[in-house]
C-alpha cells in the first residue's frame, strides 16, 4: 500500500493546481478577452490566464475575473490524429446533460475559429469541490470511502439510465457494434502512434474482434469514468461535476462499468487485501449495486471486458508516447508512458487467456 500511496501522491502532485502557461500552449489572452465578452453571458475582465497542470490531452486553462472563475478547453495545436481531441463532442454532450440535472459544469460557448486562440475551444463553469486522485481515499474514515465509491456508481448509473434520445444525443454516437468499433478505434489508434512492435498488442488485435460478447445494448458513456475525472461535494458524498468528455459517445454501458471497475482489477484498489475492513466496496459488491440501479440480472464476459479495457488503454497511452514523437505531447511525465504500454499488453493478454483465448 505505501508504494501505491506514493505513486498516487506524485500523481496528484503533478496533476493538482495551475501554472503559467506553457510556452507551446500560449495565445493571444486579449482576444480571447474580446471574444469572450461578445459570446459569454455576464463576462466581465479583467482576465488572468493560468493553465492547469493536468491533462494529457486537451490543454485546460483557470481563467479569473473578478467576479467569477471559468475553464477553457482547448484543441492543443501541431498535428493531431483523426477524430482525437474533440472538444466539440464534449461540450455537445454537457450542453445537453446540463439542463437534465445531471452533474456536469454548466456549458456557456464553443468557438469554432481557430484565429481567436488558434485552436477550437470551448468554456465552461469552474465547479469548486473535491478531486479525489488516491481511489483508495486514504484521507478519509471506512464509513466515508464506502459512501465515496457508492456516490460515484450511482452518478454513473444515472447516466447510463439517461434516455438520449429526449436529452437530444440521437446522433452522438451510432447505436450497436460499439465494441467492435472501439476495438477497431483503437487499433487505428495505437497503429498510427507505434513506436515499437509488440506481439501481445497484435494477437489482442486478432482474437477481440473475434469473440466480442452480444453486443445490442445502448447509452450515453463517459468511456473515462473514474473518480479524478470528476468533483465531489466539499462536504458531502455527492458527484457535483463529471468532467473530462472527450471519449463520450452513445455505445455499450458495460464497457463504461467495466472500466470503472479496473481500479479492481490493475489499479490502487486490487492491492487492499481486506476491502471490507479499509471501507472499498469489494468486485462483486459494486457489479451487485449497478446490476441493482440499471435494472440488470447479472453480468458475464467480466475477463473479456477487462482484456478489452486493458487493451483500450494500452492504445491510448500509446497515442500519447506518439505524442511526444511528433513533438504535441501536452505533459512532462508523457514520455514515461512508453515504459507501461508493453505491460498493460501482457495485463490484456493475461485477462484475454483467461477469457479463453
Amino acid at each position: 500500500m505505501v508504494e501505491v500511496a506514493t505513486e498516487e501522491q506524485q500523481r496528484e502532485a503533478l496533476n493538482t493546481g495551475t501554472k503559467e502557461v506553457a510556452e507551446s500552449h500560449r495565445f493571444d489572452e486579449a482576444g480571447l478577452a474580446a471574444w469572450l465578452t461578445g459570446h459569454v453571458e455576464g463576462f466581465k475582465g479583467p482576465l488572468t490566464v493560468r493553465q492547469f497542470k493536468g491533462g494529457q490531452s486537451n490543454p485546460t486553462y483557470e481563467l479569473t475575473t473578478p467576479a467569477r472563475k471559468y475553464v477553457m478547453r482547448r484543441k492543443p495545436p501541431g498535428h493531431l490524429l483523426p477524430s482525437a481531441h474533440a472538444v466539440d463532442r464534449e461540450f455537445r454532450v454537457i450542453s445537453a446533460l446540463y439542463p437534465t440535472g445531471f452533474p456536469v459544469p454548466r456549458p456557456y460557448a464553443l468557438c469554432e475559429n481557430d484565429a481567436v486562440v488558434g485552436t477550437m475551444f470551448y468554456i465552461m463553469d469552474k465547479v469548486e469541490g473535491r478531486v479525489l486522485w488516491d481511489q483508495t481515499l486514504p484521507a478519509y474514515q471506512p464509513a466515508e470511502r464506502h459512501a465515496l465509491h457508492m456516490a460515484a456508481l450511482k452518478t454513473l448509473a444515472d447516466l447510463h439510465n439517461t434516455d438520449y434520445e429526449a436529452v437530444g444525443l440521437a446522433d452522438y454516437g451510432r447505436p450497436g457494434n460499439y465494441m467492435l468499433r472501439q476495438i477497431s478505434r483503437w487499433t487505428k489508434q495505437y497503429k498510427a502512434s507505434e513506436t515499437q512492435h509488440l506481439d501481445t498488442v497484435e494477437r489482442l488485435i486478432e482474437w477481440l474482434p473475434a469473440t466480442v460478447p452480444d453486443d445490442d445494448q445502448t447509452t450515453i458513456v463517459h468511456a473515462d469514468y473514474r473518480l479524478d475525472n470528476e468533483i465531489m461535494h466539499p462536504t458531502e458524498p455527492r458527484v457535483i461535476a463529471v468532467l473530462d468528455w472527450e471519449l463520450g459517445t452513445l455505445g455499450n454501458p458495460l464497457a463504461d462499468f467495466t472500466n470503472l471497475l479496473m481500479q479492481w482489477v490493475n489499479g490502487s484498489i486490487a492491492n487492499i487485501e481486506d476491502k471490507k475492513a479499509w471501507g472499498i466496496p469489494t468486485m462483486e459488491e459494486y457489479v451487485e449495486a449497478y446490476c441493482r440501479m440499471t435494472g440488470r440480472s447479472g453480468l458475464s464476459d467480466l475477463n473479456w471486458y477487462f482484456a478489452y479495457n486493458l487493451f483500450r488503454l494500452t492504445g491510448i497511452l500509446q497515442g500519447i508516447v506518439g505524442r511526444v514523437r511528433d513533438g504535441t505531447a501536452n505533459s512532462p511525465q508523457a514520455a514515461a508512458m512508453a515504459e507501461r504500454v508493453p505491460l498493460l499488453a501482457e495485463s490484456a493478454w493475461k485477462y484475454a487467456r483467461l477469457a479463453g483465448a
